[in-house]
């Protein structure tokens, strides 16, 4: 068994990011499963296609779901779900963030949620020219 990895973003966003991850990667270790949230969506039926989702993803362990915008559309309905399973969420979701999960995806699902969290953080630096 392992944690399965769910991504809700808004529309165009997950699939750019995990396709430019396994580019980079140059491999799948796995297939996560991506929900993209329209801005005229109508949430409950969103909702429903998330929990259908959830239910492919899950794979004995635990589910780690990756959100762009914390507060926004698919946030909210990562919220639903994490209610209702055995789950953890992290928002803020970039390429540094997601390729660290891929490279740790063998981890327990409360482990692989601060690898997210600090791949996340640990990619964003500010620097200038010297």
């Amino acid at each position: 068994m392992s944690v399965g990895i769910m991504i809700i973003t808004h529309s165009g966003v997950g699939n750019i990011l995990l396709q430019t991850a396994f580019d980079m990667l140059q491999a799948r270790p796995l297939q996560p499963v991506i929900i993209e949230v329209d801005m005229s969506c109508e949430i409950d039926r969103t909702v429903e296609k998330a929990e259908q989702a959830f239910s492919r993803c899950q794979q004995g362990d635990g589910v780690l779901i990756l959100t762009d915008i914390f507060g926004s559309t698919p946030s909210n309905i990562a919220s639903v779900l994490l209610e209702k399973h055995q789950a953890r969420a992290v928002s803020g979701l970039n390429l540094p963030m997601l390729i660290r999960v891929l490279n740790y995806s063998d981890l327990a699902l409360d482990q692989l949620a601060e690898k997210a969290h600090s791949g996340g953080i640990d990619g964003i630096l500010h620097w200038t020219k010297t």
